[in-house]
């Protein structure tokens, strides 16, 4: 597979998800969290929060809930078995709270290749905003492939 940099810059059709509080707490046990603000609407709003608040890497949930997860991959006709989630980022703007009606776009930002070809780097970009139309979070992905076509798989 020869890395076609002519991918870079290409956005995705937008998407648009409800943020339900069973899927925040479902994701809130699985990852041990205990504080009652990812289960109880009055501990949150007593907290501070307008609502019950996501966790702070469930951005990420939102966007596989909504499909995004494999889209670049089936795009660029990449087998899932050779690719892995090399990298994650998040910086939130505002709060993401239960009831939130959210909308992304993914954009790929960049790519580039390791070890003569036998790594190649996808980087994507996801910005989300609320129903308000406030821009609650950016998400910064790395999906590394390795390429069986190069390097010591040749």
């Amino acid at each position: 597979m020869e890395l076609n940099k002519e991918f870079i810059g290409k956005e995705y059709e937008p998407f648009e998800i409800e943020v339900e509080k069973g899927r925040i707490a479902q994701f809130a046990r699985s990852i041990g969290e205990e504080n009652p603000i990812y289960f109880d609407a009055e501990a949150a709003k007593k907290a501070g929060f307008r609502g019950i608040p996501v966790p702070l890497t469930f951005a990420y949930t939102i966007t596989m809930d909504a499909g995004q997860s494999f889209n670049v991959l089936e795009d660029m006709g990449i087998e899932k078995t050779n690719a892995v989630h090399g990298e994650q980022g998040f910086t939130y703007h505002n709060e993401i709270c239960a009831g939130d009606k959210i909308t992304g776009s993914q954009k790929i930002v960049d790519m580039y290749d390791k070890k003569n070809g036998a790594l190649l780097f996808i980087v994507t970009g996801i910005t989300l905003t609320n129903q308000d139309e406030l821009h609650v979070a950016d998400l910064h992905s790395v999906i590394v492939v390795r390429n069986k076509q190069q390097g010591r798989d040749g």
